[in-house]
């Protein structure tokens, strides 16, 4: 078993870590670490040692093997270089960094020794996305259209820090979109139009509108909105010479010509199953695709000022 420590308890880690580590077969919970609160004594779960930093558990014990970062992005360059330097092997949670220089730092680190660095792409491991994969291998697209539309009350409440530079903002659920993208097509993407809609309150904008190609010159148009209330879209169309393709709901369902897939949900799952591979085999998994996509984003978009946003 894999000893690992959760560091950062958001609703992310609640929601979705805690329940596949308990799941596992690889992994056991050896400690928590946040500096708010009692760790998880209201979970009926308060036997698991708690701490009130990273090292503070490096330094207290127990021994772990690996630690999962379910922090903001903008702290993580520096929990993973600790873990890392300590020979722990280490999951990030998505986006892997701020920037992509702190992931270059991060894979550098990785390489000088001989833990396992995971940058962890929850969508990539929807039930859809590996089978939309292989359907497309081989086939001519003509277009891809992804619209990504939630309600940040719903999703992340109270998050100051998704606001916040380098919290990515309505990026931070489209980056998982990107992930599948970058996944599932053959060929990569390169921005070639961004619109970026920053509310007058806000340093991190709440909607997009954006346009990529890959080397091919195919289009694929990126609708990202953080205001949609009611029922959430999150659909990747991509038209082919065979017909039409469709990831609904994150990647759950999956339609193609004759045929529609819906499975139960095992993203976090298959994550942890993946993570504990690279542990076995002393190997690292970093892909900064999705990431650069957004970054140039950024770097090359119209950004516009819209009406302020309240949670």
């Amino acid at each position: 078993m894999i000893r690992i420590a959760v560091v950062g308890l958001g609703k992310i880690a609640r929601d979705q870590h805690l329940p596949a580590i308990a799941a596992s077969a690889d992994f056991t919970l050896a400690a928590t670490v946040s500096p708010d609160g009692a760790g998880l004594a209201d979970t009926g779960m308060a036997d698991v040692p708690h701490f009130a930093s990273l090292d503070a558990l490096l330094a207290q014990g127990p021994a772990v093997d690996a630690v999962a970062l379910c922090t903001p992005p903008q702290v993580r360059r520096e929990l993973a270089l600790k873990a890392l330097a300590r020979g722990l092997h280490v999951l990030l949670e998505k986006p892997p960094a701020a920037t992509l220089g702190e992931v270059a730092a991060l894979q550098d680190a990785a390489a000088q020794g001989r833990a396992s660095l995971f940058a962890a792409w929850h969508s990539r491991f929807a039930a859809g996305v590996e089978p939309a994969r292989a359907w497309l291998a081989g086939r001519t697209i003509t277009s891809v259209a992804i619209t990504w539309r939630e309600d940040v009350r719903v999703w992340h409440p109270g998050q100051a820090w998704i606001w916040q530079p380098g919290g990515l903002g309505v990026f931070d659920p489209g980056i998982n979109a990107l992930s599948i993208a970058t996944l599932i097509l053959p060929r990569p993407l390169f921005l070639t139009r961004a619109v970026l809609d920053f509310p007058a309150n806000r340093a991190a904008p709440i909607a997009a509108d954006l346009a990529f190609a890959d080397a091919a010159g195919t289009p694929v148009s990126m609708d990202l909105d953080w205001r949609q209330t009611g029922p959430q879209t999150w659909d990747i169309v991509v038209q082919t010479d065979a017909g039409t393709l469709v990831l609904h709901q994150g990647g759950a369902v999956l339609k193609v010509p004759g045929c529609t897939q819906t499975r139960e949900d095992r993203e976090y799952a298959g994550i942890y199953a993946r993570f504990a591979e690279l542990v076995a085999s002393r190997s690292s998994e970093v892909d900064a695709a999705p990431l650069r996509l957004v970054a140039d984003a950024f770097l090359c978009g119209t950004h516009r000022t819209c009406a302020a946003f309240e949670d």
